[in-house]
Parts: structure tokens; C-alpha cells; sequence
């Protein structure tokens, strides 16, 4: 009965069966993208890392530690690492660059990917003064093979550039762009000098079959104490595959939003076509059906266009997820082989047919209360929408099955009830604004307006109108793209906030002491403020409370974590406060009796469970410095400023070993450029930050991570437009009796069309304001409470985005009524004869 009785609606029941076909299409995409990632990182594992093991340590560790890191493994590789402004002679183009000193054959593993390949080898021999520079550096500088770079008092011929480095991200390489030397050359630039920040590494291959991480466990007490971190093959998997299945998780979530946006359609197509088979129901009770026989009728017609929307949706799913790498290539360390992806097909085939069930179910179960009376008594009326337990079972299964994905995605209970909330408020906030419109149009109608407001304005709440589905699946779209581009406003404005002003945009560090006042004066003959001249001293942590860092970690009870015991400190002295710090608890830094007391961020306090009174004993070049915490200040990490988690008084620290940091604010690009060349050419271990730059370098990372969005945002919208495109259609049989009767009445295919367009306007308007209003809540409750910044929206994207989805809404609904314009009276009422 099912199939015969679909045979006149089938054009109607494809529309079911396309308004979940994206949803289940961005499912399968994300889902076989995710398991094609996972597997990319298990081959190419080794890639990553370069090596088998690498060690990593911020200073030299002692005699015997130094001798066992130089004997580990079959073969070894060594790495010095800092930044350092670079120049090109040619271009006098300077920048900020990672310069690394390379002595070795890295890497071990995976393919250094330089233009020529040949010059790698030229490099490794280190015969002469040779550089390989990262292509967006050269891109930058305006620079080429050929050209020379300038690193301290060395030149060196750029003989290739890089495109890649194993495990090197193409946004990793625009953040930090690298400077490849050989490393015999390192001493002889000047860089290295007494508190110049200088990162070592170790780079290790071992004969095959060798159990690294067995190894490793066997000196890792002895690199613990020293401070020396450890990467192997296993862990780089574990935490790359962790990172990228969050990201994998958190997309999967995007596209069940775009699913479930479709079964919201899927739900309000199926009410409609409830309703027209009300007269076809109450025949089948008259010659005998039970109510629950006429329900499975329609629900195994529905269930099946949802399978074959399903087989549809990953069909295309599986093409899609062949542009996904394209899409997130920038960001990924690996190259991703794609193959199609048995579970992640089945898997969305499967949610496509029970959500799309779930949702059909809820206007189905009211085919069980049609009475056969409707037969023979047209004016007989059934309450259809009385209670039934039923459907409040529905409503359970459909938000525990929500529930259940989410947590299947996530493996995260909390964040699972998080999601399904947050989903529930933004569809109730819909909704509550739909069901307001139709309330305030019927209570307030306006009369005395024109015929053609008036007939659209009654469309609003007539028997099959469509302003709850429009305004929840359009709303929701316009919601996600109006909150993209509010928060990358919001990103980006948090950095030009630091920026402007007075504010430093110039940080000048790695200053010796003897160097300082001829950078002054470098600056000051600039005609540039000093805004801002402070001293850094590096130092670790050796003990807390007269216990030493190695009791604290084998004191299982102890809630102080490694980073704190093994990072090393980059404090400052003085006596006062900054205008980006505010005084919490106790007071300010000072010397008392005798006594050094700090202060310390009052984050830092926290989450190394300290209390004032606590003593803290700092290692400063091997001379212990014992420091009471006599206060907390909350530091404002948004302002440009040199910010300390903590600050000695002055007389403590004014001998230790120590550079210095001079911020002042420049006008324009020209004067940034000449400052840096001048730098560059007499203090060339001196390095310089331009806020102007790292401003530009957030954008393009921003425009990067926003195309993605915007990629993933594509499918709700695309959905939301189908689903206002089928819900148009299904009701079109409703509009076009309508329009016959005012076509009868007068009106003529001019009135008619206007009607059209200012109902759809007006659904379109409603909904792109919902969607608006909605993200303007959220983006604020983002700057208050994780960005901590003012919110100030820009308006003209909502104004973009408010016309585009109005316009696009007016001419689905014009286009899929046109019938209702072309048709005659008479034809309509022949055929409804």
C-alpha cells in the first residue's frame, strides 16, 4: 500500500529525501577525511618527527648529560635554534626569522622539500657559506636563489628555498619563517652571545627494529633532571592524531547541525504532507486500516526516501572528502591519502535513516487519531494535536540520540549535554522569534494597509505557512556565517586594539647591557619615543618550600606540575606597578629585613597551588635566590607590554646576568624598515617584533582558518536553502488555490507577484535578523568571557549578510511559485473539478 500509494507523490517525497542529502553528505566527508588523516599519520609518523627520537633542552646540560646525548643512536643530527632579525643586501628587506644551525643528515625520515633538490646535498657538506631559505620569507623580502642573506656579521648565498619541512605546517612556515646555515658558521655570526635565547635539539636514528621508547625510559630520569624534553615516533603520533581527531570531532559536530537542519525540514515536509493525505487516511480507516496500519503506510514511504537520501548523501560525501585535503592542506603536517572510508559511509547511512525516521515520526503520529468519519463528513474536524505519549517519547529519543552522537564524537559527557543544549537554545530562540512574528502580525494586523501587504502579512500565520521552518533553518544559517565573521573581526581587533593608541607597536629585545644605550640613541636619533626600557632575567625553579624540585617529583601527592619545575623564567625588578597590572592580594614587590618579596600572577599562583608566605628558591646562573610571595597582581596579557608571571624588587637581580627590552612606537612602514636595517647593521644580535607584521601574518592566517569555516558553513546554508526550496514547493498546491481565488476575485499576476515577493521578503528579512541577533549574542558572550576584549561589531558584513540571504530567499520563493503566476483560474479549476 505504501508503494502504491507513493506512486502520485513521489516528486513530493524526493523533496524528504534531498533536505538531509548535505547534511549526511558533510557527515561522510568529515568523517572519511578523518580516518584518511588518521591513517596518513600512522604511515608517515616518522615524517613527522624526521627522526626516531629527538632531545631538546634550553641550556647546556652538564659535562656527563652532554657526553650521553652525543652517543645516543646509530646516527645523529644537532640543531641550534633562535630568532634573529635577517636581512637581504639587495632588497635591504629585514625580517624576523627562526635561524637554525644544521650539522647532520636531517632528516632521517620524510622529504625536505627544496627548489633545487640538488642543493641539499651542497648544503649538508658545509663547505661553503650557504643558506635555504623558507619560500615565504623570500616571498616577503622580495628575494630569490642567487641573492645572499645577511644573519649577525655573516652573509650567506641562498642556494634553494624551502617549501616544506617534515612536520612543518604551510602556516607554521608564515608565522616563523626559517633560515637554514650550517651550523660550523654559527659562532662566527655574533648571535650567540650571554642571555641570548637559544634553543638546542638532537635529532637521532637508530638501527632498525630498535624499541625507542624502551630506551628512552632508561635515561628519561637523568633528561628530567637536566631539563631536557623528549619527542619520540610514538608520542608525535599520539599527539598529532589527538589534535587533529578534535578537529576531525569538532567538524563532524558542524555537519550534524546541517543534518539536523535538514530533518527539521524533513519534519515540516512531512506535516504538510500529512495534511494533504488526511482525505486519503480516513478512506483507508472507513474500509478497515487501524490507525497504527495508516501511520507505518506513510512512515515506511518516508523512512525509505530517507535511506535513499542517505545512500545519496554519502555518495556525494565520499566525492567530497577528495577536496578536503585542498581545503585543510595548510594545515596539516602530513599528506593525506585518500580512500574511501567503510565506516564513516555506513556510519552516516545509518544516522541519516533513524534522524530522518525520528523527525518524520513526530507529524506522523497523528495519522493514528484520523477518524473514518472524515470520510463522509467533510466538516467533521478531529483534534489531531491532542496529547499523545507518544510523541513526548519521540521528543526523548530524538534529543538522547543527539545526545548519544555527540558523545560519540566527542568521548566528552559533559560537552555532549553542552552541545545538545547549546543546539536547543539556538533552535528555541528561532522558533520563539517565529511564533512571536505570527502572533504580533495576527495580533496587530494592520488593516489599513494596502490589498498587497495585507494578503502577504496574512501569509505569515495562514494554514500552511512556512515562517517557523523558514526562520529556524534560514536563521541558523546566517547565525553560523554572521558569528564567523564577528569573531575573526573580534580576533583581529583584539591585536589592532594593541596596537594602536600610544601603545608600543616596536619590541627591540635581546639587548646586553653594554648595548643599551647605543640602541637608545639609535632610536632616539630616529626621532622615536621610549616607551617602554625594561630588564629580563632568566632564571629556573629549584625549589618550593625548601624542597627541591627532584623530592617534589617523587612526592605522588604533590600538586605541582613538571612545566613549572623545568620551564625556564624570564622575570624583571622594579618597585612599582604597571598600568597593566592591578595588585590583587598583599603588597607590592619589596626587600623587608632582609627578605626578597615578589609578586607573581595571580594564574600562576593558582595552578601551582601556592599561598602567599610561600617561599620560592630561583637558580640564577648557579647562585640560589630564595623569594617570598608577598603578593598577587592580575596582568592585562592584551596589552602590549613586557607582562611577568613575576616581578623581584629592584636591588636584587641589577648583577645577575641579564638583556634588556626597549619598546617604542613607529609611524609608518618606511620608518619600521629603516629602524631594523640600522639595527641589523650595528647591533645584529638585537631582534625586533613589528606589530604591523604580525598583524598582517593574523590575517592570512585568520582568511586561511576562515575559509575553512565558511567551507563547513557551506553546508548549512546549502541545506537551509534546500530545505526553504522543498518546503516552497510542497506548499506551492496550497498557494496555488489560494491564488486562484484571489485571481478570481480581481487580483491581477502583477498584485499576485508583489504578494509573493514582500511574503518571502519578509520571511527572509526575519530570519537573516533572527540569525543576526542570535550571533550578535554569542560573539558578545565570547568577547566578555573567553577573549576578555571589547566587543565592537563591525555592521557592514550583517548588513551583507542580511540582504544576501533576503534576496536569495525572495527568488527561491519566486522561482518555485511560478506556476502560480503562469496558470490561469479556469485551468485550476478544471483540474480541481
Amino acid at each position: 500500500m505504501a508503494w502504491r500509494d507513493s506512486r502520485r507523490s513521489r516528486q513530493r517525497l524526493l523533496l524528504f529525501m534531498s533536505a538531509i542529502v548535505l547534511g549526511i553528505a558533510a557527515l561522510v566527508a568529515i568523517n572519511s577525511f578523518g580516518d584518511n588523516l588518521a591513517r596518513s599519520i600512522d604511515e608517515q609518523a616518522r615524517e613527522l618527527l624526521g627522526a626516531d627520537l629527538t632531545l631538546s633542552y634550553n641550556r647546556p646540560p652538564s659535562p656527563k648529560t652532554n657526553q650521553l646525548i652525543k652517543n645516543i643512536g646509530n646516527d645523529r643530527a644537532f640543531e641550534v635554534s633562535f630568532a634573529s632579525l635577517v636581512s637581504i643586501p639587495k632588497t635591504g628587506g629585514v625580517r624576523l626569522a627562526q635561524v637554525k644551525g644544521l650539522e647532520g643528515r636531517f632528516p632521517y625520515y620524510g622529504d625536505w622539500e627544496v627548489e633545487p633538490a640538488s642543493v641539499i646535498a651542497t648544503f649538508r657538506q658545509a663547505s661553503n657559506r650557504v643558506a635555504l631559505v623558507d619560500d615565504g620569507l623570500l616571498v616577503q623580502l622580495n628575494a630569490q636563489p642567487g641573492d645572499s642573506v645577511k644573519v649577525g656579521n655573516l652573509s650567506f648565498l641562498i642556494v634553494g628555498r624551502v617549501t616544506k619541512t617534515p612536520g612543518q605546517a604551510v602556516v607554521a612556515a608564515t608565522v616563523a619563517p626559517t633560515v637554514f646555515i650550517p651550523n660550523k658558521f654559527l659562532a662566527n655570526t655574533g648571535l650567540l652571545q650571554r642571555g641570548s635565547r637559544i634553543s638546542y635539539k638532537y635529532y637521532y636514528q637508530f638501527r632498525p627494529g630498535t624499541n625507542v621508547d624502551a630506551y628512552l625510559k632508561t635515561i628519561s630520569a637523568r633528561l628530567d633532571k637536566e631539563g631536557i624534553n623528549s619527542d619520540t615516533v610514538a608520542e608525535r603520533k599520539r599527539q598529532t592524531g589527538r589534535s587533529f581527531a578534535d578537529l576531525t570531532k569538532y567538524l563532524s559536530l558542524v555537519a550534524f547541525v546541517a543534518l539536523l537542519l535538514g530533518c527539521v525540514g524533513v519534519a515540516s515536509a512531512v506535516q504538510l504532507y500529512v495534511r494533504e493525505k488526511i482525505a486519503s487516511v480516513a478512506i483507508l480507516r472507513t474500509l478497515g486500516a487501524s490507525g497504527r496500519q495508516a501511520m507505518l503506510i506513510y512512515l515506511y514511504q518516508t523512512a525509505l526516501m530517507g535511506l535513499l537520501g542517505a545512500i545519496i548523501g554519502a555518495v556525494l560525501g565520499s566525492g567530497v572528502q577528495w577536496l578536503l585535503p585542498r581545503v585543510f592542506g595548510d594545515f596539516l603536517p602530513v599528506t593525506v591519502e585518500t580512500a574511501l572510508s567503510a565506516p564513516a559511509v555506513v556510519g552516516g547511512i545509518s544516522t541519516g535513516l533513524l534522524i530522518s525516521v525520528l523527525f518524520a515520526l513526530l507529524p506522523l503520529l497523528s495519522i493514528r487519531n484520523v477518524s473514518p468519519l472524515r470520510a463522509i463528513r467533510t466538516a467533521y474536524e478531529d483534534d489531531l494535536s491532542r496529547r499523545d505519549p507518544l510523541r513526548w517519547a519521540v521528543y526523548l529519543l530524538i534529543i538522547g540520540f543527539i545526545v548519544g552522537f555527540a558523545y560519540w564524537q566527542t568521548r566528552n559527557f559533559g560537552l555532549a549535554v553542552g552541545f545538545t543544549g547549546g543546539l536547543a537554545l539556538a533552535f528555541g530562540i528561532l522558533t520563539a522569534l517565529g511564533l512571536g512574528l505570527i502572533w504580533l502580525v495576527r495580533r496587530f494586523f494592520p488593516a489599513s494597509w494596502s490589498y498587497v501587504w495585507r494578503q502577504s502579512l496574512a501569509n505569515l500565520y495562514r494554514p500552511n505557512n512556512q515562517t517557523l521552518i523558514l526562520v529556524t533553518s534560514i536563521g541558523l544559517g546566517a547565525f553560523l556565517i554572521a558569528t564567523l565573521s564577528l569573531t575573526q573581526g573580534l580576533l583581529l581587533g583584539r591585536v589592532e586594539l594593541s596596537g594602536s593608541g600610544n601603545q608600543p607597536n616596536m619590541v627591540l629585545f635581546d639587548i646586553q647591557n653594554e648595548q643599551a644605550a647605543g640602541v637608545r640613541s639609535l632610536v632616539q636619533a630616529q626621532r622615536l619615543p621610549i616607551l617602554q626600557e625594561v630588564p629580563v632575567v632568566t632564571m629556573r625553579l629549584s625549589a618550593i618550600n625548601g624542597r627541591n624540585a627532584e623530592a617534589i617529583r617523587k612526592d605522588t601527592s604533590a600538586k605541582i606540575p613538571d612545566w613549572a619545575l623545568t620551564r625556564e623564567y624570564r622575570v624583571t625588578y622594579r618597585d612599582t606597578l604597571i598600568s597593566s597590572e592591578k595588585l590583587l592580594t598583599g603588597r607590592a614587590q619589596r626587600q623587608e629585613n632582609g627578605a626578597v618579596y615578589v609578586t607573581v600572577e595571580k594564574d600562576y599562583l593558582e595552578r601551582l597551588h601556592l599561598k602567599l608566605g610561600d617561599t620560592l628558591t630561583f637558580n640564577v646562573q648557579g647562585l640560589p635566590i630564595p623569594a617570598i610571595i608577598g603578593g598577587t597582581r592580575e596582568v592585562d596579557w592584551n596589552r602590549v607590554q613586557t607582562n611577568f608571571l613575576l616581578v623581584f624588587p629592584s636591588g636584587v637581580l641589577d648583577q645577575a646576568p641579564q638583556f634588556r627590552v626597549l619598546m617604542t612606537r613607529v609611524p609608518d612602514t618606511q620608518t619600521s624598515a629603516r629602524l631594523q636595517r640600522d639595527l641589523v647593521n650595528q647591533f645584529p644580535n638585537v631582534s625586533a617584533i613589528d606589530l604591523g607584521l604580525i598583524l598582517k601574518t593574523v590575517d592570512e592566517i585568520l582568511s586561511k582558518i576562515s575559509f575553512v569555516i565558511r567551507f563547513m558553513a557551506l553546508f548549512s546554508i546549502l541545506t537551509g536553502l534546500l530545505v526553504l526550496s522543498s518546503s516552497v514547493v510542497i506548499s506551492k498546491y496550497q498557494r496555488l488555490r489560494e491564488s486562484v481565488l484571489l485571481r478570481t476575485l480581481g487580483a491581477s499576476r502583477a498584485q499576485i507577484l508583489r504578494i509573493t515577493a514582500l511574503e518571502y521578503g519578509l520571511l527572509g528579512l526575519l530570519a537573516a535578523l533572527s540569525g543576526i541577533l542570535l550571533s550578535l549574542a554569542g560573539t558578545w558572550a565570547l568577547a566578555q568571557f573567553v577573549f576578555e576584549v571589547p566587543f565592537r561589531p563591525n555592521a557592514l558584513p550583517l548588513v551583507v549578510v542580511a540582504g544576501v540571504v533576503t534576496g536569495l530567499t525572495v527568488l527561491i520563493g519566486l522561482f518555485n511559485s511560478r506556476d502560480v503566476l503562469i496558470r490561469s483560474p479556469l485551468e485550476v479549476l478544471r483540474n480541481e473539478g
